[in-house]
């Protein structure tokens, strides 16, 4: 449920990138890896069929930075958003391929934007830890489900910054899980608004490194370094989340901390990345945003490189 990509190179090429470590936890460390390892199938179930994506906003949000997220989750799954290309939808196809290799009889899977929940009086505090994380997200639906918990600029979690950018996981459902007799395990994912707290290590290519290579910063394509950040690990997660929901999918090395579908392509974002430079992308020629794909309401993001079994290679859009 976790991803992980650690390199050992000099100093001066460590750079900022997204990674997983221990039930996916996207990090600085990662470099752009060229050729990645076949991700291993460990037998385990993959999410399938309609999965409702609910999302646990802790914290202060304001109504548009909300709406970049939804817009995000509406646009994974729906064909009205693929006219303009390259698209959030077709971005998201490349984990179709993970079930394609699971068995012959091919598994669907659909994701539509469930409940949002708004926590804006910080129940819990505004400082948290990953035992209370899972608390927040048993907020949701426990069956059928993705329980996303975004955590805002000013809220601290647990291991936040000094190792992760946000993870993934699973968890029993409490009482209120069971259904017919029986205790659904659900898969949820934590993403911290890392803007304040640490934009140099979860928000790059929209901020600068703290290490490597100082390129100027990219722009954001919705204007907001924390949440366009958000996205990118949102992004990250989602992708791990599907193909190794309870840690026995798709993913190679340890199972504490294993290389998923979008960490095995650390900092890949466009052809010709290498550790630094996020690779080729497009330009809004307005605002000058970079952006590698268009999704709902005329909103463009900018989403990590898939690692495509079919061709075992990281799969970009542009």
């Amino acid at each position: 449920m976790a991803s992980f990509a650690s390199f050992v190179l000099p100093k001066l090429l460590l750079l900022i990138s997204l990674f997983q470590i221990s039930l996916a936890t996207r990090k600085l460390n990662g470099l752009v890896q060229d050729k990645p390892q076949l991700l291993q199938y460990h037998n385990g179930p993959l999410l399938s069929g309609r999965i409702s994506v609910n999302l646990i906003w802790y914290g202060k949000f304001k109504p548009p930075q909300r709406a970049i997220i939804s817009n995000f989750i509406t646009s994974l799954s729906s064909s009205a958003y693929q006219n303009a290309q390259p698209s959030v939808s077709t971005w998201w196809k490349t984990t179709e391929k993970y079930y394609h290799l699971t068995s012959k009889r091919h598994s669907s899977l659909s994701l539509n934007l469930g409940k949002q929940i708004l926590d804006e009086s910080y129940s819990l505090g505004k400082s948290l830890t990953t035992k209370q994380i899972v608390e927040l997200a048993s907020k949701g639906d426990q069956k059928n489900a993705i329980n996303i918990v975004l955590t805002s600029s000013d809220v601290a979690v647990e291991g936040f910054c000094l190792s992760r950018c946000g993870t993934h996981g699973s968890s029993l459902g409490s009482k209120s899980g069971h259904i017919k007799g029986k205790n659904y395990k659900f898969a949820y994912i934590w993403v911290g608004n890392s803007e304040t707290q640490c934009p140099g290590q979860c928000a790059w290519p929209f901020h600068q490194p703290i290490y490597g290579p100082q390129s100027e910063p990219l722009v954001a394509p919705n204007n907001d370094v924390g949440l366009d950040g958000m996205v990118i690990n949102l992004a990250s997660l989602l992708a791990g989340t599907v193909t190794n929901p309870f840690g026995n999918g798709y993913f190679q090395g340890p199972a504490e901390a294993p290389l998923e579908a979008a960490s095995a392509c650390p900092g890949v974002y466009g052809k010709g990345a290498y550790p630094g430079y996020p690779g080729s992308l497009l330009v809004d020629p307005t605002t000058g945003a970079s952006y590698n794909a268009h999704g709902g309401n005329g909103r463009k993001y900018l989403l990590p490189a898939l690692y495509d079994p079919s061709t075992s290679s990281c799969s970009t859009q542009v």
